[in-house]
Protein backbone atom coordinates (compact mmCIF):
# COMPACT_ATOMS: atom_id res chain seq x y z
CA UNK A 1 0.00 0.00 0.00
CA UNK A 2 1.63 3.35 -0.76
CA UNK A 3 2.02 5.78 2.16
CA UNK A 4 -0.89 8.73 1.83
CA UNK A 5 0.53 12.87 1.74
CA UNK A 6 0.05 12.69 5.21
CA UNK A 7 2.01 10.00 6.07
CA UNK A 8 4.71 11.23 3.33
CA UNK A 9 5.08 14.50 4.74
CA UNK A 10 5.79 13.23 8.25
CA UNK A 11 8.39 11.23 7.22
CA UNK A 12 10.25 13.80 5.37
CA UNK A 13 9.30 15.97 8.52
CA UNK A 14 11.10 13.84 10.79
CA UNK A 15 14.32 12.94 8.18
CA UNK A 16 14.40 17.15 8.53
CA UNK A 17 13.61 17.88 4.68
CA UNK A 18 11.67 20.65 4.00
CA UNK A 19 8.55 19.66 1.17
CA UNK A 20 7.53 22.09 -1.35
CA UNK A 21 3.92 21.76 -1.65
CA UNK A 22 2.40 24.17 -4.37
CA UNK A 23 -0.32 26.46 -2.86
CA UNK A 24 -3.17 25.02 -5.49
CA UNK A 25 -1.86 21.49 -4.29
CA UNK A 26 -1.82 21.89 -0.83
CA UNK A 27 -3.90 19.76 1.44
CA UNK A 28 -6.49 21.99 3.62
CA UNK A 29 -5.47 21.65 7.79
CA UNK A 30 -7.89 20.68 9.95
CA UNK A 31 -10.16 22.38 11.02
CA UNK A 32 -10.62 21.95 14.16
CA UNK A 33 -14.15 24.17 14.66
CA UNK A 34 -15.33 21.25 12.70
CA UNK A 35 -13.78 18.51 14.42
CA UNK A 36 -16.58 16.64 16.93
CA UNK A 37 -16.44 18.30 20.17
CA UNK A 38 -15.39 16.76 23.60
CA UNK A 39 -18.71 16.05 25.06
CA UNK A 40 -19.07 17.95 28.06
CA UNK A 41 -20.21 14.90 30.10
CA UNK A 42 -17.80 12.58 28.61
CA UNK A 43 -16.59 9.67 31.52
CA UNK A 44 -12.92 8.85 31.69
CA UNK A 45 -13.47 6.15 29.03
CA UNK A 46 -15.37 7.63 26.49
CA UNK A 47 -12.68 10.30 26.80
CA UNK A 48 -9.77 7.76 26.27
CA UNK A 49 -11.88 6.59 23.37
CA UNK A 50 -12.11 10.26 21.72
CA UNK A 51 -8.43 10.60 22.04
CA UNK A 52 -7.23 7.35 20.45
CA UNK A 53 -9.72 7.57 17.59
CA UNK A 54 -8.52 11.34 16.76
CA UNK A 55 -7.68 12.35 13.76
CA UNK A 56 -8.11 16.27 14.37
CA UNK A 57 -4.97 16.97 13.15
CA UNK A 58 -1.86 15.36 11.13
CA UNK A 59 0.10 14.08 13.63
CA UNK A 60 -2.16 11.08 13.94
CA UNK A 61 -0.41 9.53 10.60
CA UNK A 62 2.52 9.05 12.24
CA UNK A 63 1.89 7.95 15.85
CA UNK A 64 2.60 4.35 16.58
CA UNK A 65 -0.19 5.14 19.45
CA UNK A 66 -2.02 7.98 21.58
CA UNK A 67 -0.47 8.95 25.22
CA UNK A 68 -3.51 9.62 27.36
CA UNK A 69 -2.32 9.90 30.90
CA UNK A 70 -1.92 8.07 33.80
CA UNK A 71 -2.35 7.71 37.02
CA UNK A 72 -4.97 8.72 39.80
CA UNK A 73 -7.69 10.64 38.59
CA UNK A 74 -8.69 11.90 42.03
CA UNK A 75 -5.13 13.57 42.60
CA UNK A 76 -4.11 16.51 44.02
CA UNK A 77 -1.29 16.57 41.89
CA UNK A 78 -1.40 17.19 38.05
CA UNK A 79 1.91 17.20 36.14
CA UNK A 80 1.64 18.13 32.14
CA UNK A 81 4.39 18.03 30.21
CA UNK A 82 4.71 19.07 26.58
CA UNK A 83 4.02 15.87 24.00
CA UNK A 84 5.21 12.86 23.95
CA UNK A 85 8.61 11.08 22.78
CA UNK A 86 9.72 8.44 21.08
CA UNK A 87 9.52 6.11 23.84
CA UNK A 88 6.18 7.60 25.04
CA UNK A 89 5.25 7.14 21.46
CA UNK A 90 6.14 3.48 21.93
CA UNK A 91 4.90 2.60 25.44
CA UNK A 92 1.75 4.63 25.45
CA UNK A 93 2.83 6.62 28.67
CA UNK A 94 3.81 9.85 29.46
CA UNK A 95 7.01 10.70 30.87
CA UNK A 96 9.01 7.28 30.87
CA UNK A 97 13.46 6.43 30.09
CA UNK A 98 15.36 8.68 32.32
CA UNK A 99 13.69 11.93 32.09
CA UNK A 100 10.48 10.14 33.57
CA UNK A 101 12.29 8.21 36.09
CA UNK A 102 13.76 11.28 37.45
CA UNK A 103 10.63 13.05 37.78
CA UNK A 104 9.62 10.02 39.79
CA UNK A 105 12.23 10.88 41.99
CA UNK A 106 11.39 14.68 42.35
CA UNK A 107 7.50 13.52 43.06
CA UNK A 108 8.50 10.83 45.81
CA UNK A 109 10.73 13.39 47.22
CA UNK A 110 7.83 15.70 48.19
CA UNK A 111 5.56 12.16 49.13
CA UNK A 112 4.12 11.78 46.27
CA UNK A 113 4.37 9.34 43.30
CA UNK A 114 3.27 8.39 39.54
CA UNK A 115 -0.04 6.29 41.05
CA UNK A 116 -0.84 8.91 42.97
CA UNK A 117 -0.67 11.92 40.45
CA UNK A 118 -2.44 12.45 37.19
CA UNK A 119 0.19 13.19 34.61
CA UNK A 120 -0.67 13.92 30.85
CA UNK A 121 0.73 16.12 27.96
CA UNK A 122 -0.14 18.86 26.09
CA UNK A 123 -0.28 17.28 23.04
CA UNK A 124 -1.40 13.59 23.31
CA UNK A 125 0.60 12.21 20.04
CA UNK A 126 4.27 12.44 19.15
CA UNK A 127 5.67 15.21 17.33
CA UNK A 128 7.76 13.76 14.63
CA UNK A 129 11.38 14.09 15.29
CA UNK A 130 10.28 15.08 18.74
CA UNK A 131 9.77 18.60 17.46
CA UNK A 132 8.33 21.28 19.29
CA UNK A 133 4.31 21.38 18.77
CA UNK A 134 2.82 23.40 16.15
CA UNK A 135 -0.36 25.72 17.07
CA UNK A 136 -2.56 23.74 14.90
CA UNK A 137 -1.73 20.45 17.06
CA UNK A 138 -2.23 22.18 20.48
CA UNK A 139 -5.47 23.73 19.78
CA UNK A 140 -6.81 20.31 17.95
CA UNK A 141 -5.77 18.78 22.24
CA UNK A 142 -6.69 21.55 24.18
CA UNK A 143 -10.43 20.63 24.67
CA UNK A 144 -9.13 16.82 25.96
CA UNK A 145 -6.72 18.45 28.10
CA UNK A 146 -9.11 20.63 29.40
CA UNK A 147 -11.91 17.63 30.33
CA UNK A 148 -8.66 15.82 31.75
CA UNK A 149 -8.52 18.60 33.97
CA UNK A 150 -12.00 19.30 35.10
CA UNK A 151 -12.34 15.91 35.95
CA UNK A 152 -9.47 15.23 38.33
CA UNK A 153 -10.02 18.61 39.79
CA UNK A 154 -6.29 18.65 40.99
CA UNK A 155 -4.88 21.62 44.04
CA UNK A 156 -1.95 22.01 42.02
CA UNK A 157 -0.92 21.37 38.15
CA UNK A 158 3.16 21.17 37.90
CA UNK A 159 3.47 22.78 34.22
CA UNK A 160 6.88 20.74 33.31
CA UNK A 161 9.13 22.90 31.12
CA UNK A 162 8.78 25.87 28.76
CA UNK A 163 6.25 24.85 26.19
CA UNK A 164 3.39 23.79 28.13
CA UNK A 165 4.20 26.42 30.89
CA UNK A 166 3.95 29.00 28.00
CA UNK A 167 0.60 26.96 26.17
CA UNK A 168 -1.07 26.76 29.49
CA UNK A 169 -0.18 30.35 30.79
CA UNK A 170 -0.75 31.80 27.38
CA UNK A 171 3.23 33.18 27.74
CA UNK A 172 6.39 33.58 25.77
CA UNK A 173 8.67 34.23 28.93
CA UNK A 174 11.16 31.45 29.42
CA UNK A 175 10.66 28.85 32.37
CA UNK A 176 13.21 30.70 34.38
CA UNK A 177 11.04 33.87 34.43
CA UNK A 178 8.09 32.12 35.28
CA UNK A 179 9.19 29.87 37.86
CA UNK A 180 9.67 30.41 41.64
CA UNK A 181 5.83 32.30 41.64
CA UNK A 182 2.21 31.17 42.01
CA UNK A 183 0.13 31.23 38.83
CA UNK A 184 -3.42 30.03 38.25
CA UNK A 185 -5.16 28.44 35.51
CA UNK A 186 -8.46 29.21 36.43
CA UNK A 187 -8.86 28.68 39.83
CA UNK A 188 -6.42 25.94 40.27
CA UNK A 189 -3.08 27.06 41.18
CA UNK A 190 -0.47 26.38 38.73
CA UNK A 191 3.42 26.29 39.22
CA UNK A 192 5.95 26.11 36.61
CA UNK A 193 9.11 24.03 37.07
CA UNK A 194 12.02 22.96 34.81
CA UNK A 195 11.46 20.03 32.40
CA UNK A 196 13.36 16.32 33.65
CA UNK A 197 14.86 16.10 30.09
CA UNK A 198 16.57 19.61 30.92
CA UNK A 199 17.75 19.09 34.50
CA UNK A 200 19.43 16.13 33.25
CA UNK A 201 21.39 18.23 30.88
CA UNK A 202 21.75 20.59 33.49
CA UNK A 203 21.98 19.05 36.79
CA UNK A 204 23.00 22.29 38.57
CA UNK A 205 19.05 23.45 38.14
CA UNK A 206 17.77 20.76 40.02
CA UNK A 207 17.83 23.23 43.14
CA UNK A 208 15.78 25.38 41.56
CA UNK A 209 13.35 22.42 40.41
CA UNK A 210 13.07 21.45 44.04
CA UNK A 211 12.14 24.51 45.17
CA UNK A 212 9.41 24.61 42.96
CA UNK A 213 7.94 21.37 44.02
CA UNK A 214 8.12 22.47 47.82
CA UNK A 215 6.21 25.49 46.51
CA UNK A 216 3.66 23.33 45.27
CA UNK A 217 3.79 21.18 48.60
CA UNK A 218 3.08 24.43 50.49
CA UNK A 219 0.48 25.12 48.37
CA UNK A 220 -1.37 21.70 48.88
CA UNK A 221 -0.72 22.18 52.53
CA UNK A 222 -2.62 25.41 52.74
CA UNK A 223 -5.81 24.07 50.76
CA UNK A 224 -5.48 21.22 52.73
CA UNK A 225 -5.62 23.49 56.57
Amino acid sequence: MLPTEHQRRAYLDALGIDVWVPRDAAEPEPDIADAEPVPESADWDTLRDAVAGCTRCALCESRTQTVFGVGNPDADWMIIGEAPGAEEDRRGEPFVGRAGKLLDEMLRAVGQGRDRAFIANILKCRPPNNRDPKPDESAACRAYLERQIEMVAPKIILAVGRIAAQLLLDSDAPVGRMRGSLHHLGDIPLVVTYHPAYLLRSPTQKRKAWDDLCLAQRVIEGARA
